[in-house]
């Protein structure tokens, strides 16, 4: 089935974010389980890859189309996500 691009999604954890919890993390790998946790809350057919680009099958480009993608980030629990992946 034909996908079609969507967005672009910043799901990686900022630099400024780091500096805030203070301490030693594996970023590469907390921006993977960010990246996993996004994917795993959307609809099968829905996808971020690790570039941040949203694709969609095209039956489903608008209900893809129509999430408050900044919303479900923020269900994301990122301390936890930090916890299991410090240095």
């Amino acid at each position: 089935m034909s996908q079609v691009e969507i967005t672009t999604v910043s799901y990686t954890v900022s630099a400024d974010y780091y500096a805030t919890v203070g301490a030693d993390f594996n970023t590469e790998a907390v921006d993977d389980a960010v990246l996993a946790r996004l994917n795993s809350l959307l609809p099968v057919g829905i996808e971020v890859h690790r570039n941040g680009k949203a694709y969609a099958e095209r039956s489903l480009e608008a209900e893809a189309r129509a999430i408050d993608w900044d919303a479900l980030l923020k269900t994301i629990d990122v301390d936890q996500i930090l916890a299991e992946h410090g240095r």
